[in-house]
């Protein structure tokens, strides 16, 4: 609990200025100015690694890594989208506040708390101690940080939605108020997973899992549908990235050795990385592997001989017209204003730009975006990327409804997040 202390919405004294911030805000990754902000929260990093805890001080920010920008650049095409269409929000400018959560849950619930309270350190003693910097949301990515987040904004009713976050206990109303969604609940792909193993005859199975709120929900929705359905689970295992390795050899162990030969794996793309490349240093007999939609459509996976002939279901592929265009669209200059997208850029040609990374060469211009061959630039699968796109002009139509009329808009109306 002394970890997170600093990430309350703000400690009120008695002097003239009777708010202030516990903590120094976390600057967005990605941002512009508007009319009204837009809050956006992505997993564009999706591991972390961070130095022991003292708790005689802050701890320091998380180191992150791997990258999944495409998602959260989106978002970015969408509000460019909206601001030029007459129809939708008509002469007003709509900006955003991107942040990375890092898949780590105190990222997120610090940026929540962000969110609830603005940008500014310090309040007046005629401004309330919770003022909103955004009347909505997008994000999380996964389950478990959209929960967190969820349980926090919804205190202040600051609706959330979004585009990746799967886990059925989030369709709890009473529970999460202000959250939506644009991508269906694990409650209907667990049943469809259930009948789909079901037609094929499968009826001894094992059965593995994130020890996760995606994994954990999921596994126990497409349990009972399976029993349900007849079928039978030999084992039912568990695991997250973050814990011993001796608990991701013990049940890559109990894979190798049970007799069932399908095994069901509610599993997010992560804990999947590791669990087939621990698999794979002692390989087990053919097996048929049923995918859950996060990682089944990934094609990193496809290099895994084991995973040939993986089926399961996943969000359909979609097209975004001009995203690829958008996401090309992209310059040193325009690199070096984001540090996301600077490191994007340095990590893409293993250059600097402009000394901004020590001991690596200069970025002298030849640098061709265009020739790059990486998941920000394949925009040949556009499953959760869509995701994203739909759920931001969901929030815009959302706030078009609250301050415009038939014929404009208000882009001084004062109104509350639950409005929206």
């Amino acid at each position: 609990m002394l970890g997170i202390t600093g990430l309350s919405p703000a400690v009120c004294v008695t002097d003239p200025v009777s708010c202030r911030l516990w903590s120094e805000p976390q600057m967005p990754g990605l941002s512009m100015n508007g009319d009204f902000i837009m809050g956006g929260i992505f997993s564009i990093h999706f591991t972390t690694s961070s130095e022991q805890n003292s708790y005689t001080r802050q701890p320091l920010q998380p180191q992150c890594s791997g990258r999944e920008l495409r998602i959260a650049r989106a978002m970015e095409f969408a509000i460019q989208e909206i601001n030029n269409r007459t129809d939708l929000l008509p002469g007003i400018t709509l900006g955003y506040q991107i942040h990375d959560s890092c898949s780590a849950v105190p990222m997120a619930v610090k940026v929540a708390f962000q969110f609830a309270n603005g940008m500014e350190p310090f309040f007046n003693d005629t401004d309330s101690c919770s003022k909103s910097a955004v009347p909505a949301l997008v994000g999380d990515s996964s389950s478990t940080s959209s929960i967190s987040v969820a349980t926090t904004l919804g205190l202040f009713g600051i609706p959330q939605v979004s585009h990746y976050a799967t886990c059925a206990c989030l369709s709890d109303k009473r529970q999460y108020p202000a959250f939506f969604r644009t991508v269906p609940s694990d409650h209907h792909q667990a049943a469809a997973l259930a009948k789909l193993v079901k037609y094929f005859g499968w009826t001894w199975i094992g059965a593995v899992r994130s020890d996760t709120d995606y994994g954990n929900y999921g596994m126990a929705s497409f349990l009972k549908a399976a029993q349900e359905e007849g079928i039978c689970v030999e084992y039912s295992e568990s695991y997250y990235r973050t814990q011993p390795r001796s608990k991701l050899e013990r049940v890559a162990n109990v894979i190798r050795r049970s007799t069932a030969r399908v095994i069901v794996a509610f599993v997010n793309s992560g804990d999947m990385r590791f669990l087939l490349e621990e698999l794979a240093r002692q390989p087990p007999p053919p097996m048929q592997w049923i995918g859950s939609e996060a990682w089944i459509i990934e094609p990193e996976f496809l290099r895994f001989n084991m995973c040939a002939g993986a089926i399961g279901f996943g969000v359909p592929r979609s097209v975004i017209p001009g995203l690829r265009e958008f996401l090309l669209d992209l310059s040193p200059a325009q690199a070096l204003k984001s540090p996301l997208l600077t490191e994007f850029w340095e990590s893409s040609f293993s250059c600097s730009l402009k000394g901004s990374s020590e001991g690596a060469r200069e970025c002298d211009g030849s640098e061709d975006i265009r020739a790059l061959q990486n998941p920000y630039t394949d925009t040949s699968q556009l499953r959760i990327t869509i995701m994203s796109y739909k759920a931001t002009y969901a929030i815009a139509h959302a706030i078009h409804g609250v301050i415009c009329n038939d014929t404009q808009c208000d882009k001084s109306a004062k109104f509350t997040p639950w409005q929206v």
